[in-house]
């Protein structure tokens, strides 16, 4: 099968988070499985990367681009949605994954041009979506938690096969030194002034503060403005192996104001026995789940530094937490090869239906 992964979003090296993680693992197995597996997404244009692609693209006057960056073909378009035509033309998908950014658009030019689609939802940001889902007709979709297809049912009244973020333990499972607490993603949305209050409560902890969604040279000099005057806080720029940061993680701290379609960052922890203290925002409770604890964003700082404290300090309370993290990753649907199964049987059932009748 010939599957093509389609989103508005960036995608490696140009942009990394959880998306395209969870993307680049499914293109993986199943590439690993004798399939072929392709990626259509937005070119941001910057870098040196983003400079090539744009001569590139100039010099054959095409309306996209294809490299093979991360190990397989990725066509970057400025409005992928536009470029599917050139896309289906060059990489002939028997059946395509849209997911996140202008889903309806692509959704419908993919349509147009005969691919069967399953609409991947991975968040509750419906403005993102360019349109209403009615629009699309005939589609298949899969939901990254309970709580994603449960707010999707509400609005558009749509059934999901739940299958959370895949998640490759062999590239986060790692002995940790257990030194730090770890916040990733230093953005307001993500819990960042919360994450603050929580460290200038907690002194004697230090604080490991994780880039990921790449921080504008502007924005990375208000945050190291705003962290100065701490004395337990860190800010470490972006990475591609996460083992480095998890391998000095004693506690994952994911105090999000966002309604997180999961969470995969405390999957993530899980793999190496690490428990997360977070929020109970959107499907984060299904991600954290019995791998740690979480607290009513609004709860008191006081109250988020005090528990975290405990965790902290007091080792028998903290070693059945770990113990905990550990087992939780390993439960059945967490388990690659058992969503890897249930992805292939949404693929194939939605494949099945006739071209012809989607292009009319």
């Amino acid at each position: 099968m010939k599957v093509l992964f389609a989103g508005g979003n960036g995608y490696y090296p140009e942009f990394h988070g959880g998306v395209q993680s969870s993307t680049h693992h499914l293109v993986t197995q199943l590439r690993n499985d004798g399939h072929e597996a392709t990626v259509l997404a937005a070119l941001f244009g910057d870098g040196v990367f983003g400079m090539k692609a744009r001569v590139k693209m100039k010099l054959l006057g095409d309306p996209a681009v294809i490299d093979t960056f991360p190990g397989y073909p990725v066509v970057r378009a400025w409005f992928p949605w536009e470029a599917v035509p050139f896309a289906v033309s060059k990489l002939r998908p028997d059946v395509a994954v849209v997911q996140c950014h202008k889903s309806v658009p692509l959704g419908k030019a993919l349509q147009k041009a005969g691919v069967p689609i399953v609409i991947y939802l991975r968040n509750v940001e419906f403005h993102e979506l360019g349109g209403d889902l009615g629009e699309l007709g005939p589609a298949h979709y899969i939901a990254n938690s309970e709580f994603t297809a449960r707010t999707y049912k509400n609005r558009f009244g749509i059934d999901s096969t739940i299958i959370p973020p895949t998640i490759d333990p062999a590239l986060y499972t790692t002995s940790s030194s257990r030194e730090c607490v770890t916040f990733i993603n230093p953005y307001e949305e993500k819990g960042f002034e919360l994450a603050l209050q929580i460290a200038q409560r907690c002194p004697e902890i230090p604080f490991l503060f994780q880039e990921s969604w790449k921080l504008s040279k502007e924005h990375r000099a208000e945050i190291e403005a705003e962290i100065a005057a701490f004395g337990n806080i860190t800010l470490e720029s972006r990475t591609t192996d996460m083992k480095t940061v998890y391998g000095r993680t004693r506690i994952l701290l994911a105090p999000s104001k966002w309604e997180e379609a999961w969470g995969r960052v405390a999957s993530e922890a899980h793999c190496s026995g690490i428990p997360v203290l977070g929020s109970t925002r959107g499907g984060l409770p299904e991600a954290i789940g019995k791998g740690g604890l979480t607290l009513d964003y609004d709860a008191p700082a006081d109250d988020w530094a005090r528990e975290l404290k405990r965790m902290w300090s007091d080792e028998p309370y903290y070693a059945r937490l770990s113990a905990d993290a550990l087992r939780f990753s390993q439960r059945p649907e967490m388990l690659p090869e058992g969503q890897f199964s249930t992805f292939l049987k949404v693929l194939n059932k939605a494949s099945e239906r006739p071209r012809a009748l989607l292009a009319s």
